[in-house]
C-alpha cells in the first residue's frame, strides 16, 4: 500500500509560537503541504484558481534552503509558455464546467486528474 506524503519533516531552528502553540527549537514538525497557500487569513479566495493573482510570499516553490531547484524554470514557463499558448489559441477555454474538474490531492503535486479544453 502506498501512503501519499502530505508533508516533509523539519526541525524547528528556533523557538517559535504558531497560532498559540509553542514549538521549541529542535522539535520535529510536519507542515501540511496541501494547506500551503490556502490560508484565508493570508490569501483572498485561496480555493479559487486565479492565474492572474498577485499573491506574494507563497510557498509554492518552498523556502530557504528547501527551495525547489526547478522554480526558475516553472516561472519562465508561466511567463512565456502560457501567454504564447493563449496568443496561439485565443479562444482556448475549459472544455467542461470548472466545478466538474477533478483535483488530485493524493500526491505531492496538487493537480487536475484531466483538464479538458476546447477552442
Amino acid at each position: 500500500m502506498t501512503i501519499p506524503q502530505h508533508g516533509l519533516e523539519r526541525a524547528a531552528p528556533e523557538d517559535v509560537e504558531v497560532r498559540g502553540r509553542q514549538i521549541k527549537k529542535g522539535d520535529v514538525v510536519v507542515p501540511a503541504l496541501f494547506a500551503a497557500n490556502r490560508d484565508p487569513e493570508r490569501f483572498e479566495n485561496p480555493d479559487t484558481f486565479d492565474i492572474g493573482r498577485s499573491a506574494t510570499a507563497h510557498l509554492a516553490f518552498g523556502f530557504g534552503v528547501h527551495q525547489c531547484v526547478g522554480r526558475q524554470l516553472a516561472r519562465v514557463e508561466m511567463r512565456i509558455a502560457i501567454p504564447a499558448l493563449l496568443e496561439r489559441f485565443p479562444t482556448l477555454r475549459l472544455g467542461a464546467p470548472a466545478e466538474d474538474i477533478e483535483m488530485r490531492t493524493n500526491s505531492l503535486a496538487y493537480r487536475t486528474g484531466a483538464l479538458p479544453v476546447a477552442w
